[in-house]
């Protein structure tokens, strides 16, 4: 935390410090969501918030086929140019990752960390490509959790994938309840997946006290499977209705 700072320059704050080299892009598809959320034809009609959604092509492919969707996270505020260098940097760290640590993940359906790299790589390009059009229409915007510059339920659906629970370690349950109440303020709805720790097939260490957290406050939260696995055991997500 920063001093006292308002919610609103706090968030100016960590997009001024955040720092590139920090940062390890991995985009994901429509298909992937669609499985990761468990999302309907119906869901894609709703007006959807995408929370730390970095280099997916989320966006990309929901706004072509007329969806309503904002993407945010902190890495939006590099160029094109600089995302493209970091993901040039980070993705053989990753797939030599994926190597040493593949007992903890389902390779059926793709078969080796370099099929699983080319799958993200398509994902990234064709996000890359959307950026600029996006940041000009406002369908990417730098906002960072836990403070969100949109009016109260502005949106009906929020989703975020692999920031909440993934990086348990670096941020603490306080952390997760304060993000998960603030998507709660813009969205009557919030998905949140994976439940596992990044790396692992451990579940994190804050599920519980958050479940505790959001069941005081009057809100319904509910673990429920999906039909997307890659870490062993990371088959469910958070749904969480706004009391």
């Amino acid at each position: 935390m920063v001093g006292n700072a308002h919610p609103t320059k706090l968030s100016s704050i960590i997009k001024m410090t955040l720092q590139l080299d920090r940062v390890v892009p991995w985009g994901r598809s429509l298909a992937d969501y669609r499985d990761m959320f468990a999302l309907s034809d119906d869901d894609l009609q709703r007006e959807i918030l995408d929370c730390a959604s970095g280099p997916s092509s989320f966006n990309a492919e929901l706004t072509a086929g007329g969806g309503r969707v904002i993407s945010c996270d902190p890495v939006y505020h590099f160029s094109r140019e600089q995302i493209q260098q970091r993901i040039d940097e980070t993705y053989p760290v990753i797939v030599e990752t994926l190597h040493r640590t593949r007992e903890k993940f389902v390779w059926d359906d793709i078969k080796t960390p370099e099929a699983l790299g080319e799958q993200r790589r398509a994902a990234m390009a064709q996000f890359l490509d959307d950026f600029p059009d996006g940041m000009s229409a406002a369908r990417y915007r730098t906002d960072a959790l836990p403070y969100l510059d949109y009016p109260d339920r502005q949106f009906d659906l929020a989703l975020s994938a692999h920031l909440l629970f993934t990086y348990s370690a670096q941020f603490d349950t306080d952390f997760h309840i304060a993000a998960i109440l603030e998507l709660l303020r813009v969205a009557p709805e919030v998905r949140i997946f994976p439940l596992l720790e990044n790396f692992t097939n451990a579940t994190s260490p804050h599920l519980a006290p958050v479940l505790q957290a959001l069941s005081d406050r009057g809100h319904h939260a509910a673990i429920e499977p999906v039909p997307y696995e890659f870490q062993i055991g990371g088959n469910e997500m958070l749904r969480v209705i706004a009391a």
